[in-house]
C-alpha cells in the first residue's frame, strides 16, 4: 500500500476540476456495467477504494469502453493506488470520446495530470516529456485553460526547461486572480524554479476558530506542522500532552502548528479546545471528506505532516509522536533563512 504522503502528490494534482469541466449523467448504459458501476459506488462508501477501482475497471469493459463516469474513477484511483495502466487506459478513452474543443481541452490535461503524477512516481525524463506534450495540446485545444498552462510549467520545470516554464508561469499569472491560493505559489515558482520540482504542500487557505486567515503561502520563511485529530479519537486524546509540549517548546521559534479537526460536532470541538487550552491554531475540517483532509489525503489519524521553509511536505506520521528531532533540523535551517544576508558589523 502507498503511503499517504505519496498518494498526497497525487491527490493534489487531482483536487477540484477546471472551470472548463461540465458534470454529465454519464454512466455506463449496459445493464452488466450498470449493475458493476453500483457495486463500484458501494466499494467506495464502504471506504475500500482499491476494490472499487477493479469494480470500475470491469464496468467501464463491460460497457466497451464508454463508461465516462468509470473511467474518470479509473483516474483518480489509478493514480492514487499506482495503477497506472488503469488510469493511462481510462485517459486514453476519454480523449477518444471527447465531442468538441473544451472536452479535447481537458482530455489532453487529465492525460497530462495522469503523467506527472506516474512521472514523479517513477522519476522517468519521458514521461514529463509526454505530459508537457498533452498539456501543451489542452491549451492548443482551449486557450483559456489556466490549469494547463500551469501544468505545462511544472512539466517543463522538472524537464529542466526553467526559461520555458518560466514563461508558463508569467503567463498563468496573468489568467489568474492575485487573491487565488495558488498566485503566490507561481509567483514563488518564477523566481525558484526548483520549487516547481518539489513535492510541495498544497496551497490551501482556512480560516481559524479566532477568525484569522492562515494560508501555507503565506507561512513561507517558517516551518508548518499540520496536525489532523478529533476528540473522539482516543489516540488523538492521547497524544494532545506531547502536541502541547511541543508547542510551548517551539514557540519562540520559526514554527507554526495548525491542528486541523475531523469533528461534526463545531461546539463540541469549541468546549473541547477551551477545556484544554489548545492555544495554537486550530480549524475545523468536519471530517475525512473534508476539503483538507482529502487535499492531505487524510485516512487514518491521528496524523501530522511537516513541512519546511521554502513549502516542500517532508514527512508524515500516523500515530507517531516521535517529530521533535525532525522539527529541530527543519527550525535551524528557518532560522539560517531568516538571518540578514549582510550582518552589521
Amino acid at each position: 500500500m502507498r503511503s499517504l504522503l505519496a498518494s498526497l502528490v497525487t491527490t493534489y494534482l487531482f483536487t477540484g476540476m477546471p472551470a472548463l469541466a461540465q458534470e454529465a449523467s454519464d454512466g455506463p448504459t449496459s445493464e452488466k456495467a450498470q449493475k458493476s458501476y453500483q457495486e463500484a459506488l458501494q466499494l467506495l462508501r464502504e471506504r475500500k477504494e482499491e476494490w472499487a477501482l477493479d469494480a470500475f475497471k470491469k464496468a467501464d469493459k463491460q460497457d466497451d469502453g464508454h463508461c465516462r463516469a468509470c473511467q474518470k474513477q479509473m483516474i483518480k484511483y489509478g493514480v492514487q493506488y499506482g495503477d497506472w495502466k488503469a488510469a493511462q487506459l481510462a485517459s486514453e478513452e476519454l480523449l477518444n470520446e471527447a465531442k468538441d474543443n473544451k472536452e479535447t481541452a481537458l482530455g489532453h490535461y487529465q492525460y497530462a495530470q495522469v503523467l506527472i503524477a506516474e512521472a514523479s512516481n517513477k522519476h522517468k525524463e519521458e514521461l514529463f516529456s509526454q505530459a508537457h506534450d498533452h498539456a501543451a495540446k489542452a491549451v492548443a485545444a482551449y486557450s483559456n485553460f489556466p490549469e494547463a498552462v500551469l501544468l505545462d510549467g511544472k512539466a517543463l520545470a522538472n524537464l529542466k526547461q526553467d526559461d520555458a516554464a518560466k514563461a508558463q508561469f508569467e503567463r498563468f499569472l496573468k489568467m489568474r486572480s492575485p487573491n487565488s491560493p495558488d498566485y503566490r505559489r507561481v509567483q514563488r515558482f518564477i523566481d525558484q524554479p526548483e520549487l516547481a520540482r518539489a513535492r510541495m504542500a498544497p496551497p490551501f487557505a482556512v480560516t481559524t476558530v479566532n477568525g484569522e486567515r492562515v494560508s501555507m503561502d503565506d507561512l513561507q520563511g517558517k516551518v508548518v506542522l499540520l496536525d489532523f485529530w478529533a476528540t473522539w479519537c482516543v489516540p488523538c486524546r492521547e497524544a494532545l500532552p506531547h502536541m502541547k509540549q511541543v508547542a510551548r517548546k517551539f514557540q519562540a521559534e520559526p514554527l507554526v502548528i495548525l491542528s486541523i479537526s475531523l469533528d461534526a460536532n463545531e461546539e463540541k470541538w469549541k468546549e473541547f479546545l477551551t477545556k484544554n487550552e489548545m492555544t495554537w491554531l486550530q480549524y475545523r475540517d468536519g471530517g475525512f471528506t473534508g476539503p483538507i483532509a482529502r487535499m492531505f489525503s487524510v485516512r487514518a489519524i491521528p496524523a501530522t505532516f511537516t513541512i519546511d521553509a521554502d513549502g516542500v511536505l517532508q514527512d508524515e506520521h500516523i500515530g507517531d509522536a516521535s517529530i521533535e528531532g525532525k522539527l529541530k533540523k527543519l527550525v535551524a535551517r528557518a532560522r539560517e533563512l531568516q538571518a540578514p544576508e549582510n550582518p552589521a558589523k
